[in-house]
């Protein structure tokens, strides 16, 4: 709701219920001024402003980091080995992105555009994908033969003996 904007309905300490709409990119901490909806003023006096400081709930799936936004993704060994096609959530919905064969853990891949916009016709920022290689549980026989196997022929490759 944040990133994208909407409308929300606030009841005020004064008793009145208004429709609030939170901008494009609204950021957690940010003040909203609502002109002459605030108390009434002394002696007669014209109400004030009634501001609205925004609290933003932090989203399960995404990271906010300026006008960007972080998302991590599981991918299986065989996705990060030979690479493929998976669907990722975005701000508008899911994509189809591809992983490049040889992809590790900490690899981060682009979505432009996809991330928050700075204004309501400004640019976006960009979704940022980290990836993260999951190992199926438990390992079956069969894949651990294969790592064996390749491994004893590459003596390079060994991290610890």
């Amino acid at each position: 709701e944040a990133a994208l904007g909407c409308s929300k309905r606030l009841n005020l300490a004064n008793g009145k219920t208004l429709n609030v709409r939170i901008p494009v990119g609204a950021g957690d901490g940010q003040v909203l001024r609502l002109t002459g909806q605030g108390m009434a003023g002394l002696r007669g006096g014209a109400p004030g402003d009634a501001l609205v400081d925004l609290q933003i709930t932090p989203s399960a799936r995404f990271t906010r980091d300026g006008h960007n936004i972080l998302t991590d993704l599981p991918v299986t060994l065989q996705e990060a080995v030979l690479g493929g096609k998976v669907e990722i959530p975005t701000l508008d919905g899911k994509v189809t992105m591809n992983v490049p064969a040889g992809s590790n853990t900490g690899t981060v891949l682009r979505l432009r555009a996809k991330g928050i916009a700075k204004s309501q016709s400004g640019p976006r920022g960009d979704q940022l994908v980290r990836l993260s290689v999951v190992l199926p549980d438990p390992i079956d026989a069969e894949l651990r033969e294969a790592v064996q196997n390749w491994a004893a022929n590459r003596k390079e490759y060994k991290v610890r003996d």
